[in-house]
């Protein structure tokens, strides 16, 4: 059987292309993110967030084989834990990144971290549009305080996510819910109605919806500052979902039905 650790968009895509090849998928994701998975057989689910304790208990447990990664760009720490834990139990790892979206353009603003984001952010003056999820909220609310200027932060529709909100002082009537990717129009909506005049965003590729960000903020001439992904750098990670599959073709043998 093969972990695949999921959350993005194509986690039900890469399941299904997993269990075409002949291998069993037990899909791990941090939340109950809904996945168009059906009744698949061969594909099983579990969430929850993953410990390294919990991560070894998975896979001496499931019999995992290996781990495909296909957790967001930004998740940093559980990748490098994920690949760690597959080390030390001598299974492969791999890792699908995907391509960057960003071209060249003098109007993106590229921050190493978030409080170098929301200082960039902060330093035009103008209310801002937070795109960048729940986790790292704090930093943009204390210096928007500071500066006194209006934030506006889009989350998911989840209790956690607006739990983070609330606990990191952003107002409710600055909250915006939904589930992306969205459109150019959804995005200029957004910024239209707070008078936003700069947008935060990850660079989460075309799958994330970050061209439509980006087209969005030049059509309503908001600057962009751009939170720079973690370095992944390193061996068996593929930004295209085909050689990943041939990849785990070279080191996982598919195995009869029966012992999947």
């Amino acid at each position: 059987m093969i972990l695949l650790l999921g959350g993005t968009g194509e986690t039900a895509l890469f399941a299904e292309t997993l269990t075409a090849a002949g291998y069993g998928v037990l899909i791990s994701t941090a939340t109950e993110i809904p996945l168009a998975i059906g009744t698949h057989p061969g594909i099983q689910r579990r969430a929850g967030s993953l410990e390294e304790d919990g991560l070894r208990a998975i896979i001496e447990s499931r019999g995992i084989r290996a781990i495909v990664d296909a957790t967001h760009p930004y998740a940093g720490q559980v990748r490098k834990m994920a690949r760690q834990v597959a080390e030390r139990m001598e299974i492969p790892y791999l890792t699908y990144i995907r391509p960057t979206a960003i071209q060249e353009s003098e109007s993106i603003f590229f921050a190493a971290n978030h409080e170098e984001a929301a200082g960039v952010a902060c330093s035009f003056g103008v209310p801002i549009f937070l795109t960048i999820g729940s986790k790292n909220l704090r930093p943009y609310v204390e210096q928007s305080k500071k500066a006194g200027l209006k934030l506006v932060v889009r989350i998911l529709a989840e209790r956690g996510s607006l739990e983070a909100c609330r606990s990191a002082g952003v107002a409710e009537e600055f909250i915006v819910t939904g589930r992306g990717p969205f459109s150019v129009e959804e995005n200029r909506a957004v910024i239209r109605k707070f008078n936003s005049g700069v947008l935060v965003t990850k660079e989460s590729g075309i799958a994330g919806g970050f061209p439509d960000k980006i087209e969005a903020a030049r059509l309503e001439k908001c600057q962009v500052v751009v939170v720079q992904r973690p370095d992944q750098k390193f061996s068996d990670a593929f930004e295209n979902f085909a050689d990943l599959l041939e990849a785990v073709r070279a080191k996982v043998p598919v195995k009869t039905s029966s012992t999947l």
